[in-house]
């Protein structure tokens, strides 16, 4: 929902050359490497852009094309020589809802590689533990020049719980490992108001720490002033590094496909959730791949040609390599 993936008309860029793109003159809306300069990256290269008005979604569908043309390639030589080869692809991934189908069994592997990362080298096997939070405030509405010690404002409530959590510890003053509490949804009037957040870490036990304190926040503000605040808390995946490590030749064969490609490989956390956390978890260990794109679910979505060309001889760079060993 961040964005319109409605009626895309993507636009390829040749030869880029450093300088502003122009996605929609009619609303000035331009791609500048002024505010996004990953783009410098990629001067001389084939961009594919949006025209400003929808998303690209080459999140993931440029995933898609990839192994496809990376089956194609490997079909049509069959040369190279690899080992049983499944694919598989699973939808509604960007809501966390796809993976929980999927029939780990049948798919008959030993592990796999999810293609949906970022810019191109990107090599991930850790990602956030996630909670979501839903906290409903039930208040008193009383005439508001006869309130005290009356009315209850759950609209109140919710703001002096908001201030009792971390300030520094929110998206946007955060990188790296860093976990945070993230507020996406507040509504309310003076008898019943409703927030929603999102909670991350990557470290376990300082994920089940955060989800302590809320709980506790809740009951401070509950014992202070009645039990007008309830709380639910549904843990939603976990950091897939745990299921990963035991079996950590799957990403030194990806990082030997790419360096055998020239393609520094850029071994970071991700900070968000992937399918392969709940396929790790469901047994099947699963790190993850660049795809190519950038700025991905908005209108100055792009990829670059050449990254995706890439990604295609990394997935057939790995069949080779696991074939040889």
């Amino acid at each position: 929902p961040d964005f319109s993936g409605t009626h895309v008309k993507p636009r390829l860029i040749h030869n880029y050359d450093g300088k502003d793109i122009v996605l929609n003159k009619e609303n000035n809306i331009v791609l500048s490497p002024d505010y996004f300069d990953d783009l410098l990256l990629y001067k001389g290269q084939t961009l594919i852009v949006t025209d400003g008005t929808t998303l690209l979604g080459a999140d993931d569908k440029a995933g898609i094309a990839e192994i496809i043309t990376a089956m194609e390639y490997l079909i049509q030589h069959p040369e190279i020589k690899h080992g049983p080869i499944r694919i598989g692809f699973t939808p509604d991934e960007e809501i966390g809802r796809g993976a929980h189908k999927f029939d780990v069994k049948k798919f008959n592997a030993d592990w796999a590689y999810t293609i949906d990362g970022s810019q191109i080298g990107e090599l991930e096997y850790e990602n956030f533990n996630a909670a979501g939070a839903k906290i409903t405030a039930k208040g008193k509405s009383v005439h508001p020049g006869y309130a005290k010690g009356k009315m209850v404002n759950a609209i109140g409530l919710l703001n002096e719980l908001i201030n009792l959590l971390p300030k520094k510890e929110v998206p946007e003053q955060t990188e790296g490992r860093e976990g945070f509490y993230h507020i996406n949804h507040l509504q309310g009037e003076i008898e019943k108001a409703e927030l929603e957040l999102i909670i991350r870490d990557h470290d376990r036990s300082l994920f089940e720490k955060r989800k302590k304190l809320l709980q506790n926040s809740v009951n401070e503000l509950n014992e202070k002033h009645g039990d007008f605040l309830s709380l639910e808390i549904k843990d939603q995946y976990f950091n897939m590094r745990e299921k990963i490590e035991p079996v950590f030749q799957v990403v030194e064969i990806a990082k030997e496909a790419m360096e055998t490609l020239d393609i520094e490989p850029i071994i970071k956390p991700i900070r968000g959730g992937t399918d392969g956390s709940q396929l790790s978890f469901m047994g099947l260990p699963c790190p993850n791949i660049f795809a190519g794109g950038h700025n991905f679910h908005g209108k100055y979505e792009y990829i670059p040609v050449e990254s995706m060309q890439k990604a295609v001889e990394v997935i057939v760079k790995i069949c080779e390599i696991v074939a040889s060993k």
